[in-house]
C-alpha cells in the first residue's frame, strides 16, 4: 500500500466501495469525489497507509484477551453498516451511550452524516460537563 499510490487508491476505495452506505452505490455518490481523493492523498503523503491497516493485529483485544472496564464513560453510535453489539463492548467499557442508527451512514460516518454525528457527539458531552 506504500508503494504504488494506483495500489493505495485502489485499497482505500474498495474499503470506501465495501464500507458505505448503502453498499450498492458508489462511494463517489456518497461522499464528494474531493473528499475521497482528500483522504487518498493524505495517507499517501504521511506514509500511513501501512501503519493505520496495522493497528487491528497489535491490539491486545484483537487476539481476545479482555480487559476489565476503566469506569471512563463511553459513548458509541452504530451506523447502518457497522456492527457493533453492545453486550461485547460493555464488557471492556463502561457504556452510559449508546445509539442504533437504521438506514444510514456507514463505517466513515464522519464523511457519510457529519451533522448526525456531530449531534450525537454533543449529546454525549452534553451529560458529562
Amino acid at each position: 500500500m506504500v508503494d504504488s499510490p494506483v495500489g493505495q487508491l485502489a485499497w482505500i476505495l474498495d474499503k470506501f466501495r465495501e464500507w458505505t452506505h448503502p453498499r450498492t452505490t458508489l462511494p463517489d455518490k456518497v461522499i464528494d469525489r474531493d473528499r475521497l481523493l482528500t483522504n487518498v492523498m493524505i495517507y499517501w503523503l504521511t506514509g500511513a497507509a501501512g501503519s493505520s491497516a496495522y493497528i487491528g493485529y497489535a491490539q491486545d483485544s484483537a487476539w481476545g484477551a479482555t480487559k476489565e472496564p476503566s469506569g471512563v464513560p463511553t459513548g458509541a453510535i452504530m451506523f447502518a453498516h457497522d456492527v457493533g453489539i453492545r453486550r461485547y463492548a460493555e464488557a471492556e467499557n463502561t457504556i452510559t451511550h449508546w445509539v442504533d442508527v437504521e438506514g444510514r451512514g456507514g463505517h466513515f460516518a464522519a464523511l457519510e452524516e457529519p451533522q448526525l454525528l456531530t449531534d450525537d457527539i454533543r449529546t454525549f458531552f452534553r451529560d458529562l460537563r
